[in-house]
């Protein structure tokens, strides 16, 4: 899918992961510096069910969103990631996020993670939520009209962005889940009968305005990829380069 999607053959990677059979796949779209925004999900799924809410529906957006950036001048690097064995322990996430080492770690601005969405409208967790990311997102939502609702759902587990926020890395993760539907994953109703397919494009048309709107907001100097709340609201965009 990366692939039809127009990444580049060189810049197409399987990352083998220690004592996992699936490698990660990751796709990179160079932009005018070395800073990194990562946009990841994990591509496998637990035993019950086909995974299509968690997570084929975050990993299958990946080559989407890789393509509607690729023609448009950047100045960060995107790095679209599907990260394997998340159901086994973030095993994936953990092994890029340890490759990436403390000089990757500072290349990294954000990174947004796609997790069980589609089953419903577009929802952030806001107590993991880095808030700049946070303000960007909702700032992008409200430009086109869209309501994004805030819905903690750490009581039914964690997911990839946590190897990078544990690093330091601001981080945010989309989702879809709520009281009323969560209890859907890891059984047989996470199938294509749980995905609705007018919120799954609201969430594409969201994510691809999203992302856009980070490469100009975030900053591409080291000390703010390193921590990028140390750079006021007032500060932000273009004029704070």
């Amino acid at each position: 899918m990366f692939t039809d999607a127009g990444c580049p053959a060189q810049d197409l990677e399987l990352q083998r992961v220690e004592r996992v059979a699936e490698p990660n796949v990751v796709c990179t779209i160079r932009g005018e510096t070395t800073s990194e925004i990562i946009v990841g999900a994990h591509t496998d799924h637990a035993e019950k069910g086909l995974g299509v809410i968690d997570d084929w529906s975050g990993a299958a957006l990946l080559p989407s969103l890789a393509e509607s950036i690729k023609t448009i001048p950047r100045h960060h690097t995107y790095v679209f990631a599907g990260f394997t064995a998340e159901e086994a322990g973030l095993l994936g996430s953990h092994s890029y996020v340890g490759h990436l080492g403390s000089e990757g770690l500072r290349r990294t601005a954000a990174m947004i993670d796609l997790d069980s969405i589609g089953a419903g409208p577009p929802e952030v967790q806001t107590i993991t939520a880095d808030p700049m990311l946070l303000q960007d997102l909702l700032r992008a939502a409200s430009s086109v009209g869209m309501h994004v609702r805030l819905v903690n759902f750490n009581e039914v587990g964690t997911s990839d962005f946590d190897a990078f926020r544990s690093r330091g890395v601001p981080t945010l993760i989309v989702h879809s889940l709520t009281p009323e539907n969560w209890r859907l994953l890891h059984t047989r109703k996470d199938n294509l009968s749980a995905l609705s397919v007018e919120d799954y494009y609201n969430t594409y048309r969201l994510m691809a305005l999203y992302i856009t709107l980070l490469d100009d907001v975030l900053d591409t100097s080291e000390h703010a990829r390193y921590d990028p709340r140390a750079v006021p609201p007032t500060l932000r965009g273009k004029g704070s380069r």
